[in-house]
């Protein structure tokens, strides 16, 4: 069945930099546009950034040029290296192909001095 593993999550101090992971079974990775979302404690889920299976990219305006998403697609595992970190970022971190249903445990992420 579809299983998505995110990792990488962790506490940060504000200007820090996080690189997650998302390793990907059970469906054909390559054939699938993914994206990252996250959720703040008494928030919605928002998207963060999205990956074609070209490569194009697309960002939440509130994590670009900060945020670089990125995948390998014969490792089947998408990466989100995050820059600049703010305490703002501070939430936990879902990976998921659009066309399937299934998510992750998700990685907290804390950005916090």
């Amino acid at each position: 069945q579809v299983q998505l593993v995110e990792s990488g999550g962790g506490l940060v101090q504000p200007g820090g930099s996080l690189r997650l992971s998302c390793a990907a079974s059970g469906f054909t990775f390559r054939n699938h546009v993914m994206r990252w979302y996250r959720q703040a404690p008494g928030k919605e889920r928002e998207l963060v950034a999205t990956i074609s299976l070209g490569g194009i990219t697309n960002y939440a305006d509130s994590v670009k040029g900060r945020f670089t998403i990125s995948r390998d697609n014969a490792r089947n595992t998408m990466y989100l290296h995050m820059n600049n970190l703010k305490p703002e970022d501070t939430a936990v971190y879902y990976c998921k192909a659009i066309a399937l249903g299934a998510w992750g445990q998700g990685t907290q992420v804390t950005v916090s001095s």
